[in-house]
C-alpha cells in the first residue's frame, strides 16, 4: 500500500488530511513491522513529530477502515497495525521485533472453502497470522 492512497480515502470519508495524519502515514510506510499504536508514538516522538496517543489511536482506526492498513490481535490481545499490499495475504509475524512476511496461502484458501462447502456455509471469509521467532531474534536470543 503506497502512502499516496490514504489522503483520498480520508478525503472520501469526509476527514481532512493533516500533518499528523501524513506523519503517521509516512512512518507506516517506511516499516515492514507490525507496530503497536504506543510504539507508533514513542518513534514519532523519538524524531520530533508532536502527535498525540488519542490522535494515532483515531488515525489508525479510519486507516483500518478504509483498507490502508491491516490490523492483527496478537496472542497478548493487542492490536498491531502495518500498511500492506491490496491483495489477500497472511502475515507471520515475529513475536520479538514485529518483523512481518506477507504470505500467499493457496492451501488455506482451498481448506477454507472444502470446509465451508462439507458444512453447508457460502460467503465464508477468513483470518490466518502466524506468529514466532525471526532468525535474528532466534540469533540475537541463543547468544
Amino acid at each position: 500500500m503506497s502512502a499516496e492512497t490514504t489522503p483520498r480515502a480520508f478525503a472520501e470519508q469526509g476527514r481532512r488530511d493533516t500533518r499528523q495524519r501524513r506523519v503517521l502515514r509516512e512512518h507506516l510506510a517506511d516499516t515492514d513491522a507490525f507496530v503497536t499504536a504506543q510504539q507508533l508514538f514513542e518513534d514519532l516522538r523519538a524524531r520530533g513529530d508532536k502527535v498525540g496517543l488519542a490522535t494515532i489511536y483515531r488515525t489508525l482506526q479510519a486507516m483500518t477502515e478504509a483498507g490502508e492498513v491491516d490490523t492483527v490481535r496478537t496472542v497478548e490481545g493487542e492490536n498491531i497495525y502495518r500498511m500492506c499490499g491490496p491483495r489477500h495475504h497472511h502475515h507471520l509475524v515475529c513475536r520479538s521485533c514485529g518483523r512481518t512476511v506477507e504470505l500467499d496461502g493457496p492451501s488455506v484458501e482451498t481448506w477454507a472453502a472444502r470446509a465451508a462447502d462439507d458444512h453447508g456455509f457460502s460467503d465464508v471469509t477468513h483470518i490466518v497470522e502466524l506468529f514466532g521467532v525471526c532468525s535474528a531474534c532466534t540469533e540475537a536470543r541463543d547468544r
